[in-house]
């Protein structure tokens, strides 16, 4: 049996660089948007660049999010940026949205002082164990790009959490389901254990 992790192209998400680290990794890697394939593979990444309801439709309608629900109970699903931010209840960029509903809680804009985008590297404050973050330190720099973010409705699927102001959710964990706010394909060696650590989740 052929194992291999497939990265979700359903149009908005960042895929070339993911597939890059991933395969720098020693990871087989097929960019598909195809039910079969997903259901083949050992596990999902969900990338995603852009604005929530687009993202939303456009998994919405050839039936995508069905298929990543399906799946969700079988496999490890990992969500990167909007990716991440799709996998909550609902969204509220632009008008209010359902997401998949994986991680339960809601997307909001980010409630800072700060300038926005957030864009930059900023540490992390780990919470609640997660395979995700194995041999890795508390107060490791990862690289964001957002303006909203996940808000979850139990602390218990907050796996990390960074400062932009007030404290801000950065990953999260819930089953098989897990979420990066930040960008693990551009940021370093911190990244690149962090994309090990789940394309060995299934092994």
């Amino acid at each position: 049996m052929n194992h291999f992790t497939a990265i979700l192209d359903y149009g908005v998400g960042n895929l070339k660089s993911v597939t890059n680290a991933m395969r720098y990794l020693g990871f087989d890697t097929r960019i598909t948007s195809d039910p079969a394939e997903l259901e083949r593979a050992d596990a999902i990444i969900l990338p995603g660049v852009g604005a929530f309801p687009d993202a939303a439709e456009k998994l919405r309608v050839p039936g995508l999010d069905k298929t990543l629900l399906t799946q969700a109970e079988k496999k490890p699903i990992l969500g990167i940026c909007l990716g991440m931010q799709l996998l909550f209840d609902r969204g509220e960029e632009i008008r209010p949205c359902a997401g998949l509903g994986l991680v339960h809680g809601s997307v909001r804009r980010l409630e800072t002082d700060r300038k926005l985008p957030h864009i930059g590297w900023n540490s992390l404050a780990f919470q609640n164990h997660s395979p995700l973050f194995r041999g890795l330190d508390d107060g490791v720099y990862v690289y964001f790009v957002h303006t909203f973010c996940g808000v979850a409705d139990r602390e218990s699927d907050v796996i990390a959490r960074t400062e932009y102001g007030p404290s801000v959710v950065a990953a999260v964990s819930c089953g098989n389901v897990y979420g990066c706010q930040f960008h693990p394909e551009k940021s370093g060696e911190t990244g690149l254990v962090i994309l090990k650590n789940f394309g060995e989740l299934n092994k």
